[in-house]
């Protein structure tokens, strides 16, 4: 089931599956998020409770082995919708013994979208519903058309960022992430895209001094982005022509190619105490 929110200047299309936005359109009707095509049949995928990889795709929880593949489950669970306006709609996805089965917690999370004007709110709250610390972690997956506008080039765009960003940045290497970092390929404030960047998978700020970023060219629309309680940023694309850009939000990353540890103790995770509930949200907006 879906269910599109409309405002004077930008609709957003959701779907029960996954709670993902699966269309966004500014007010001329210009489809601006990827749409699922051959070269990767996603939208923009909720990452949750793990963002990329696990080693072997297993989670290690109190002496047991749970299987997690990349991404975590939420991106495949249907949600329930608790809200479902004209401006605004959450979908809720709680723990069950489905879920049990690759993540031994108990958890209650809630996606909400909002649209006004011309951008839409995303909000993610995560609830502890059990007895014992929760560790997870969240991301949000968001691929946009590249080019924006059609008949431009790729060349032709940049994500400018909201400060500069001189630390290394972060690579993969199947699917887990590298020892060492590498140097940023942002210059100042600029990260000028093209194909060749993400021929060795995708870019991830895992100290951005940013909360928040422009994709845009000089001409045709844009797409502007802010965060807030996400502490890294990924994107990416894939190197072999797609037509698509992903802009990531997350708290959270792989696991280190080197760590192969308990859950509670992975890289960039969050722990949530019984009964805490951390709320994470982020802005696409139409330039």
């Amino acid at each position: 089931m879906k269910h599109t929110l409309q405002a004077d200047r930008i609709s957003a299309t959701i779907k029960a599956e996954g709670a993902e936005l699966c269309s966004l359109k500014d007010g001329e009707g210009l489809e601006l998020l990827w749409q699922a095509g051959p070269a990767w049949p996603r939208h923009a995928p909720n990452l949750f409770p793990i963002v990329g990889r696990l080693k072997n795709d297993q989670l290690r929880d109190r002496g047991k082995t749970f299987p997690m593949t990349q991404h975590g489950f939420a991106r495949d669970c249907e949600f329930t919708w608790s809200e479902r306006g004209p401006k605004s709609c959450t979908l809720v996805l709680a723990d069950d013994a489905k879920t049990r089965l690759q993540f031994p917690y108990a958890f209650r999370l809630a996606v909400t979208y909002q649209v006004e004007d011309a951008h839409v709110d995303v909000g993610f709250e995560i609830s502890n519903t059990g007895d014992v610390t929760l560790p997870a972690s969240l991301g949000a997956h968001p691929a946009f058309n590249w080019p924006l506008l059609p008949g431009l080039a790729k060349e032709a765009y940049s994500i400018h960022f909201s400060r500069e960003e001189p630390e290394p940045i972060r690579r993969l290497k199947d699917g887990l992430l590298r020892d060492k970092p590498e140097p940023t390929p942002v210059q100042g404030k600029l990260l000028p895209l093209s194909e060749q960047l993400f021929a060795d998978d995708a870019v991830i700020l895992d100290r951005p001094a940013s909360r928040s970023i422009r994709y845009a060219a000089d001409r045709g629309p844009a797409i502007n982005m802010d965060w807030e309680g996400f502490q890294q940023l990924g994107i990416w694309s894939k190197p072999q022509g797609a037509p698509f850009i992903c802009l990531e939000p997350w708290r959270g990353f792989a696991s280190p190619a080197n760590f192969d540890g308990e859950f509670l103790d992975k890289p960039g995770i969050m722990k949530l105490a019984p009964a805490e509930t951390k709320i994470l949200k982020y802005r696409i907006g139409i330039g």
